[in-house]
């Protein structure tokens, strides 16, 4: 069932989603070379801390997973797509990284993504990056009330794949507000003008989930929770909290 959102309740989320903004703007700063993912996660948990938030992530547990999330935030690198568990890995110069970090304050909830190169940039990192980043965007931008679900799915489709690049298989964000994980599903893949009609007040997480290679193929890590691409290939990982609302669309997440 879709629950629609009234603008106090954009406001708790707004506050959700600052923490979450923070906690992406600082790991990335943290995030050098030399550094161990586990560092990541426990930045996350100070901040989280000092804000009065909790993780959203932590001891979260869908059906199919093996086990309770065990970290605050997820890290995924290079040839891993999403939930990657931060632990003893040690971040290497032109890593490819993407922290995905939520927070629940007030009763809400807030959930972003932000994928960056770390150290030296290359020329291809940075046209992955920008590109994701860049669908990412004409999403939010589709996401207005009159337009349909597909608008949204087909706006990241598009920008990804004209640009050679895949969309991880079943990838795509999801409602959002007093859960981390509500109705309705956010496809990455779809055709403008079908599927559900946007309504002002609906929340959701867009998330666009680009792989370099172009296949779409993933498959799941031994862990039970992190997923990689079946060729090694990178991928990038982008996201935001976002409002539908009567003046348009309103990043929730945004620093």
């Amino acid at each position: 069932m879709v629950t629609y959102r009234s603008p106090r309740e954009w406001e708790l989320m707004r506050e959700a989603g600052r923490v979450v903004a923070r906690i992406l703007a600082e790991g990335r700063e943290a995030a050098v070379p030399g550094v161990v993912t586990a560092e990541l996660d426990a930045l996350a948990g100070r901040i989280l801390k000092e804000c009065g938030a909790t993780s959203p992530f932590l001891h979260y547990k869908p059906v199919w997973a093996p086990f309770p999330y065990p970290a605050n935030i997820c890290v995924s690198v290079n040839e891993v797509v999403v939930h990657g568990i931060p632990g003893r890995r040690v971040l290497e110069d032109g890593d490819l990284v993407t922290i995905d970090a939520g927070a629940k304050l007030g009763g809400y909830c807030g959930d972003a993504a932000v994928s960056f190169v770390v150290g030296t940039q290359d020329a291809a990192s940075t046209r992955l990056v920008e590109t994701t980043r860049r669908a990412l965007e004409n999403a939010v931008a589709a996401a207005v009330p009159g337009n349909r679900m597909g608008d949204v799915a087909s706006a990241v489709e598009r920008t990804a794949r004209d640009a050679g690049y895949g969309i991880a298989d079943g990838s795509g964000g999801h409602g959002i507000g007093t859960e981390m994980h509500e109705d309705p599903p956010v496809p990455n893949t779809g055709r403008a003008g079908r599927g559900m009609p946007l309504r002002e007040g609906l929340t959701i997480a867009i998330e666009p989930l680009v792989t370099e290679s172009g296949r779409d193929e993933t498959w799941q890590m031994p862990d039970g929770w992190a997923v990689a691409t079946v060729d090694g290939s990178r991928a990038v990982h982008f996201e935001h909290t976002v409002a539908v609302t009567g003046d348009g669309p309103v990043v929730l997440t945004a620093p």
